[in-house]
């Protein structure tokens, strides 16, 4: 292997370069990509036609450039070579063939960064996706990231908690693509000619999560005027902290998918329902990362805790105020977690002070839980569209639905001789309003939710300082 070696120190001394971010090549292999990416179509295909489209011989050396500071950039990764050998000859295939709809199976294949998930491990990962919450086009993207994986996690998932395809990862350095709100690196949204048979790993960047949700919360915090215990003052403050409740709350959120009793596929690819159903799922996986981090702090993992106000913060004072009203599941789940604890009198808005009973917090919000859990479990002895109508009477118990609702007519207001999908269409965008109180908050934090787009580790410290 040839070492590339660089300049270091006042004396000119020179040390092989290990961060692929601080290698020569990675500008170039950026650029590139960069240079490439307004040249494609929606589906990442080159339209020789389009208005700006560059000459064939132009897109052929800009490309070339990208597959030759992947070749200069591997020896640094070892772990990735069958990956990177693979990547190199896809890109060459997609410039031989013309620049069509690309298609990078082979490399996704031979990319496994979950078959060795060392702490800190380095990956330099290129392929043509859309970038999830961030850009919808698959566009040719570039991110260098490492593992995150310190021993407590890796025993936890070990012994309690098995999820052998999950990745905590953070961000060295990104192109556009994920210069936006995506948080996630998922094989399912790279171009292929066709799915594999099975996904064998996902990334969550949890030092993207960490850093929004110290902004969002701090600036919550101030603004309702709520006295945080002091430990957890001081985990919002600590960015490194925030990343170990993170990486601990997606690992056991992303196995609650598939665990437990579930009336349907737990993901609903592919499937069109009312979009509280979705709502309910995400929620029912955070929940179940509360439950389990209640137990863990009992157990003495001091992350427990953090997880704990990570999941309650973030989904009280982030997701209900965050992205478009149309459809917005995640925000569905907030405000219901809210208005549960508000219900149950362990949240209260008096004297425009928020304020929290953190002792019984844990308790209550566990037990919205088991209701998701109950409503599941007897899920499976339900026609489809009779528990489309339970999970409403759930959600509406606790919020409001719009007042132009068909759905919360009941049955007699809808059309019963279509099919259950059918039905979908009379579910209005935004069926669940917020409520005032949120349409207040939403209007104080939207400049610094709008903030947190392509929010780095770095540029949260920096804030902070």
């Amino acid at each position: 292997m040839t070492e590339i070696l660089v300049q270091v120190g006042p004396e000119g001394q020179v040390a092989p370069v290990s961060r692929v971010v601080d290698h020569p090549a990675w500008p170039v292999l950026k650029g590139a990509v960069e240079q490439i990416r307004p040249w494609q179509s929606k589906d990442g295909s080159i339209d020789f036609d389009a208005d700006g489209a560059p000459t064939v011989t132009e897109a052929e050396r800009v490309v070339g450039r990208v597959a030759d500071a992947v070749a200069e950039l591997s020896p640094l990764l070892p772990h990735d070579s069958a990956y990177h050998e693979a990547l190199v000859t896809d890109l060459l295939r997609w410039t031989e063939e013309g620049f069509p709809v690309p298609d990078f199976l082979d490399s996704l294949l031979a990319f496994q960064p979950a078959a060795d998930r060392r702490d800190g491990l380095q990956h330099l990962v290129v392929f043509p996706m859309y970038t999830q919450n961030g850009n919808p086009d698959r566009n040719l993207e570039a991110v260098v990231l490492r593992m995150v994986w310190p021993e407590w996690l890796a025993d936890l998932e070990a012994t309690r908690y098995d999820n052998p395809l999950f990745c905590g990862i953070t961000f060295e350095d990104f192109t556009a693509g994920y210069d936006t709100n995506s948080a996630v690196l998922f094989p399912e949204t790279i171009a292929v000619r066709e799915a594999p048979e099975r996904f064998s790993w996902g990334g969550i960047f949890c030092d993207r999560e960490a850093a929004r949700f110290r902004r969002v919360t701090a600036a919550a915090v101030d603004l309702l005027g709520l006295e945080l215990p002091e430990d957890i003052a001081a985990m919002v403050h600590d960015q490194d902290r925030c990343q170990q409740a993170f990486v601990l709350w997606d690992m056991v959120h992303d196995r609650t998918h598939s665990h437990g009793d579930l009336p349907f596929d737990p993901f609903m690819i592919k499937q069109r329902q009312p979009f509280w159903m979705y709502g309910l799922e995400e929620l029912r996986c955070d929940l179940t990362a509360f439950k389990e981090a209640v137990k863990l702090e009992g157990d003495g993992f001091p992350q427990g805790r953090d997880v704990q106000y990570a999941v309650l913060f973030d989904r009280m004072f982030r997701f209900p105020v965050t992205g478009e009203r149309v459809r917005n599941y995640d925000g569905l789940g907030g405000q219901l977690l809210f208005a549960y604890l508000h219900k149950h009198d362990v949240v209260r808005w008096t004297d425009n002070r928020l304020s929290i009973d953190w002792q019984r917090a844990p308790q209550v919000t566990n037990q919205l839980c088991t209701e998701i859990e109950t409503l599941y479990r007897e899920g499976i002895d339900r026609p489809k569209l009779v528990h489309w109508f339970k999970a409403y009477e759930l959600v509406s118990t606790y919020l409001a639905p719009h007042p132009g609702s068909r759905w919360a007519k009941g049955p007699d207001a809808l059309d019963l001789t279509l099919p259950p999908r059918k039905l979908v269409d009379d579910v209005l965008p935004d069926e669940f309003p917020l409520s005032m109180f949120y349409e207040a908050l939403q209007k104080k934090l939207k400049n610094v939710i709008a903030s947190t787009k392509g929010i780095t580790a770095d540029a949260a410290e920096q804030a902070a300082a």
